[in-house]
């Protein structure tokens, strides 16, 4: 899409001397200066926002805008997700991860101590109910309908066509 062309025109002018002096400082400081970060989505939960220029703008063969446009709309759409993205999470993340924090504390703390005990004691209550309904639809519900249905079998249904 013409990003290639301007990638190769594209070139560092410093002196061979001058760039060793500066990064110099840099390796002797640190050991590694390009550590790999640790993955902050291990889970790999939020796959579906990774987002790229070319996923939200794409250009097809037949219509290309000017190479100098393509490349400073590129940019500005990197530069504006990331400026926001870093502005948003700033006023943000502390906030809501501590709001969350409450909400989700008091989520286990009902489940652990509330929920889960409610739930253990009518698991415990279960066989005693089953013998009772069990007795209660025998006495009451299948006499009733082993006689609407002798009843019931007495009917006969016949269709005549016109």
């Amino acid at each position: 899409m013409g990003l290639e062309k301007e990638k190769l025109d594209t070139s560092i002018i410093m002196d061979e001397d001058e760039f060793n002096r500066s990064i110099e400082p840099i390796l002797s400081k640190k050991g590694n200066v390009y550590a790999a970060s640790p993955d902050r989505d291990p889970n790999d939960i939020n796959a579906h926002l990774k987002v790229g220029f070319e996923d939200v703008i794409a250009e097809p063969i037949s219509t290309h805008s000017f190479d100098r446009v393509w490349i400073g709309s590129h940019a500005a759409f990197e530069l504006v997700k990331f400026i926001f993205y870093r502005l948003l999470t700033t006023l943000l993340a502390v906030p809501v991860a501590f709001i969350l924090g409450i909400v989700f504390g008091v989520l286990s703390c009902v489940h652990i101590w509330v929920v889960m005990p409610v739930i253990q004691s009518f698991m415990m209550l279960l066989p005693s109910v089953q013998v009772v309904w069990r007795s209660l639809t025998g006495i009451l519900v299948t006499p009733l309908f082993h006689s609407m249905g002798k009843v019931l079998s007495s009917i006969q249904v016949k269709t005549t066509e016109n």
